[in-house]
């Protein structure tokens, strides 16, 4: 492992921050982004570091405190003040305890910190207190790991780190642990480290560079070690190529996410769906494919802290059919469902130990893996689908290197289970009130318009993860790229043509590819035309007819097919148009085409009841603009209105918020507001119609 230390950039850091905070905040704040950007070291909030220094109270007293990285902070991007500060010496007495509970050990360490609106402290708060050392390093190296979780481990890890560092049989993390770690180092002052076996590595030093340079000392040891050591990788048979892998994938995804959907007591939202996300590569297939794949991924996990994330056993499915999906189906149904079965089992076997307050998960898989097709993890959304299969990307890896030098050992069930429900890692999952939309993904059509633009933001807003499709070309890729810095992981951008059923095809299949399935399908694409029904060219409006009518049918036709194999239900809303109540002059092969979109989708609605989709209508008035984004229809007729009315564009803005009863200028958020009326199924409804007009009196019936 390369050694980044740079006296620059460690000056970089002090200069910084040691005004306000300290050199040795400064300086630990500068290694701990150095272990964080190795991701074989810590994933995703793991790992912790301290560093003791001396202050000041309020009175002028001298104080010993130690900063410590606060629970479930991510390393590589950590700031000051996600390193709380305690009271040193008031923690140190703690050892005088023969034991310490968990909520006591919370109370205590809330106690004692410096200021008590910074945020909580790792778990591991008592070992970097109990050890007397100034920088202390804690990682969970793959490759020390890889030398643990094996039979006969504290001798492979003696052998290869050699007598410097301090070897501890696994103990829970927590007091257990601090007294543990405690008396090893007492017992062996001149220790530069400890290995806690099953758990990860532990570096100290009087300086943040010293800390750090051992830590990357010990694990290029590792590595040398296990590159001397190793035998040939695990046996595979022929190896499933990545771009078969794929196209299963995206045959069978809908099948796999709708089984893997928890039954749900609300009738408006029958199903709580997940977020699935892909791990398909070489090494994963060649992992599958191989003769021991089976029996090394269902070993326990490399570390106690990732069982929040991924649960302590995957789900792996043999003899699956990727070209009959209804075999397919049934064969994973079976899987699953006896999956579900033993989890509830083992709940209830080590229910007593389970903390209080602490809620059981779900028994479906987190984790599942498919000979043939590669593994599969699943989210409350696609942030924590893609934390679960970064740690089954790093948790394979490990264990095709264990099988490459030794046998596989992992932590007994008892102890999985103990961390698996214990409050304090339920904590760094968070407590907030999943937002409504958090495990949905939807697709919107013309997208990169202005209402487009508007359904998109307030769909995002309520969680959703969402596809902006429309046309390729640079006003579909500057919509996503806006989307993106805002909203991250839950926007992709899907180049699609709603009037070619292979575009169409394509765009679902990107979709499904990236989050396993769809949920809530927006038909917002339309194109409009300014001529009276005396001069309007016939091929004029057969491209409005292409657009308004056809378009509508693909998709509507598409989610129909698509809803029917995912089995979870879903929702189809059509941005129709006042024009469909209240046509205008001059505008009839919008209002006729519109209005043919609008009766499609009726119908949709009648048809698509039995899958469990509802189909409604949101009928706006003239929107203008999303912010700066023009709206792409009243570019094509606004400049005729203008002339026939003699307006600026100012002035027809404000003419058509004036013939509207609330006098109400209409914009994409209301659109937006409507559609997500719909989409959150606020009521039992389906084949409705919201108009978004302030009140158009001639487009009543309303």
């Amino acid at each position: 492992m390369k050694n980044r230390w740079s006296d620059t950039q460690a000056q970089e850091f002090v200069d910084r921050y040691a005004a306000e905070w300290g050199k040795d905040l400064a300086l630990r704040t500068y290694t701990a982004r150095l272990l964080g950007s190795e991701k074989s070291l810590v994933l995703h909030g793991g790992g912790n570091t301290s560093v003791k220094s001396a202050g000041k109270d309020l009175l002028g007293r001298r104080i010993d405190t130690i900063n410590v990285k606060a629970s479930g902070s991510d390393l590589s991007v950590i700031e000051p003040e996600e390193q709380p500060a305690l009271d040193l010496a008031c923690l140190k007495e703690l050892m005088a305890l023969d034991s310490l509970a968990d909520h006591e050990m919370v109370n205590e360490i809330r106690t004692r910190m410096i200021v008590h609106a910074s945020p909580f402290p790792s778990i591991e708060t008592l070992v970097h207190a109990f050890i007397s050392k100034k920088y202390i390093d804690h990682t969970h190296s793959d490759t020390i790991l890889a030398l643990t979780n094996q039979e006969g481990g504290e001798a492979v890890v003696r052998e290869a780190l050699g007598d410097e560092v301090s070897i501890i049989n696994y103990v829970t993390p927590g007091f257990e642990l601090a007294k543990a770690a405690a008396a090893a180092n007492n017992a062996s002052p001149g220790k530069r480290g400890q290995v806690w076996m099953h758990h990860g590595l532990v570096t100290w030093g009087d300086s943040a560079q010293e800390a750090y340079e051992s830590m990357i000392e010990f694990v290029s040891r590792a590595e040398e070690y296990i590159a001397i050591k190793s035998r040939a990788s695990i046996e595979t048979k022929p190896l499933t190529a990545a771009r078969q892998a794929f196209d299963r994938w995206t045959k069978v995804a809908p099948v796999l996410r709708g089984l893997l959907a928890e039954p749900a007591e609300d009738p408006d939202n029958p199903f709580e769906r997940v977020i699935l996300a892909p791990l398909i590569n070489d090494r994963v297939l060649e992992f599958v494919d191989s003769e021991n794949g089976k029996k090394l991924a269902l070993s326990p996990p490399l570390t106690s802290d990732h069982l929040i994330r991924t649960k302590a056993f995957p789900l792996w499915i043999d003899s699956l059919d990727y070209n009959d999906v209804e075999r397919f189906k049934s064969r994973a149904a079976d899987a699953i469902n006896r999956y579900r079965d033993d989890y509830l089992v083992y709940l209830n076997r080590h229910a007593k130990q389970m903390d209080a307050g602490v809620t059981a998960f779900n028994p479906s898989p987190k984790v599942v893996l498919m000979p043939g097709m590669g593994a599969v993890c699943a989210g409350r959304d696609a942030i924590e689908a893609g934390i679960a299969r970064d740690i089954t990307a790093q948790t394979l890896d490990v264990k095709t290197v264990v099988g490459s030098i030794g046998r596989y050992e992992g932590l007994g069930e008892k102890d999985l289970y103990c961390m698996e429900y214990r409050g304090l890692q339920h904590a760094k999952l968070g407590s907030g009130t999943e937002r409504a939309l958090g495990r949905s993904v939807a697709l919107v059509t013309g997208a990169a318009g202005a209402i487009g633009s508007g359904i998109c933001r307030s769909l995002l807003e309520s969680g959703c993860h969402v596809a902006v499709t429309d046309l390729a070309g640079k006003n579909l890729d500057s919509m996503t790229e806006e989307l993106k810095r805002e909203y991250g992981a839950r926007v992709i951008g899907v180049p699609i043509d709603v009037t070619d059923q292979e575009s169409i095809s394509t765009g679902f299949n990107a979709i499904v590819r990236q989050w396993g399935g769809i949920d809530i399908i927006v038909v917002n694409a339309g194109i409009a035309l300014v001529s009276s029904l005396e001069k309007m060219e016939l091929e004029a409006f057969a491209k409005l007819e292409r657009v308004n009518i056809e378009g509508t049918l693909l998709l509507l036709r598409q989610a129909a097919r698509f809803f029917r194999i995912q089995g979870t239900g879903g929702d189809v809303v059509l941005v129709s148009t006042k024009n469909v109540f209240s046509p205008g002059a001059g505008f009839g092969a919008y209002s006729a085409t519109k209005a043919a979109s609008h009766q499609l989708a009726r119908i949709a609605s009648l048809e698509m009841a039995e899958l469990g989709v509802r189909v409604n209508m949101v009928s706006p008035d003239a929107v203008f603009s999303d912010g700066p984004r023009k709206s792409g229809l009243w570019a094509e007729v606004g400049p005729d209105r203008m002339k026939a009315r003699g307006l600026d564009e100012k002035g027809l803005e404000e003419y058509y918020r004036g013939r509207n009863l609330l006098k109400a200028k209409i914009t994409a958020e209301h659109v937006g507001r409507a559609v997500l009326f719909f989409a959150t199924r606020q009521t039992p409804t389906t084949g409705a119609t919201i108009p978004v007009d302030g009140g158009l009196p001639d487009s009543t019936p309303r």
